[in-house]
């Protein structure tokens, strides 16, 4: 089974890579607000922000699926969300070794480039959800990870496809500094949606807490026209109470349980 999903999701990436020649055009994203968090991994056992995970949050057809991006010690552009991966700290360890050691599916640790071309590959209706993880070693060294990412997204023309999030301010300004038009949303939540309009910052992407202690900035943020998405809500009462109060997206590890919620409501 691991060996059918592995040779799976290399023949996707040699598909992609034939799918990004000419710029993606006529997407259409999925009318619902679920992004499926590290990808839809949990009810098939997949690795978090592997690429099966992200396969099937597109086979779900979920409107995003986030994933985090790191930079190894070789500047290597990969797919990880903890800062250490098999206890090797990734920006002190080249790719090379970190990729000796497989994901639990069989898949290799995948870099960004490979993360964007299967997401590229027969995918017109769900976000790649790009969160660029802050540098460890210094605030520069997170502005070059974001260079570099804007720069990949560009060159495999997936810009229309690609949302940038982050939890460092400074990240997220370099991108639009990079990429004026790019869509970037905030994660750390003690900026307030007037602060975010002010300095073009697309969205308010917090944790469900901040703003239930804030209630305000839900429509603080509709008046400024500021996407709003909310991070990680896996109960039922708290997906309920955030569809009623209008968020554009909701960022789930029980992406199946939230598609369902809306299918529901769309009848």
């Amino acid at each position: 089974m691991k060996a059918f999903i592995f040779a799976s999701c290399s023949l996707l990436l040699l598909t992609a890579c034939s799918v990004t020649q000419k710029s993606i055009t006529n997407v259409k994203f999925a009318k619902n607000p679920v992004v499926a968090h590290r990808g839809a991994f949990k009810m098939n056992g997949f690795p978090e922000n592997s690429i099966a995970s992200l396969r099937e949050a597109i086979r779900l057809k979920c409107t995003g699926s986030e994933f985090d991006v790191r930079m190894t010690a070789d500047d290597s552009l990969i797919i990880n969300h903890d800062p250490h991966y098999n206890k090797l700290e990734i920006e002190k360890t080249s790719y090379v070794e970190l990729s000796q050691y497989k994901l639990s599916n069989g898949e290799k640790l995948p870099t960004l480039r490979e993360y964007l071309l299967a997401g590229l590959a027969d995918n017109k209706l769900t976000r790649l959800v790009l969160e660029i993880k802050p540098s460890g070693i210094s605030k520069e060294r997170g502005k070059l990870v974001a260079e570099r990412s804007v720069a990949l997204v560009k060159e495999l023309k997936a810009a229309l496809m690609t949302v940038y999030i982050s939890f460092d301010y400074g990240i997220l300004k370099k991108v639009i500094e990079i990429d004026p038009a790019a869509s970037t949303q905030y994660l750390n939540g003690e900026k307030s949606p007037e602060q975010l309009k002010a300095d073009g910052i697309a969205g308010a992407d917090y944790h469900f807490s901040v703003f239930k202690k804030n209630p305000g900035w839900i429509e603080q943020a509709k008046k400024y026209k500021l996407i709003l998405n909310a991070w990680t809500v896996n109960d039922a009462e708290t997906m309920d109470w955030l569809l009623k109060s209008g968020f554009d997206f909701i960022t789930t590890n029980e992406p199946e349980l939230l598609l369902e919620k809306t299918a529901r409501s769309v009848k």
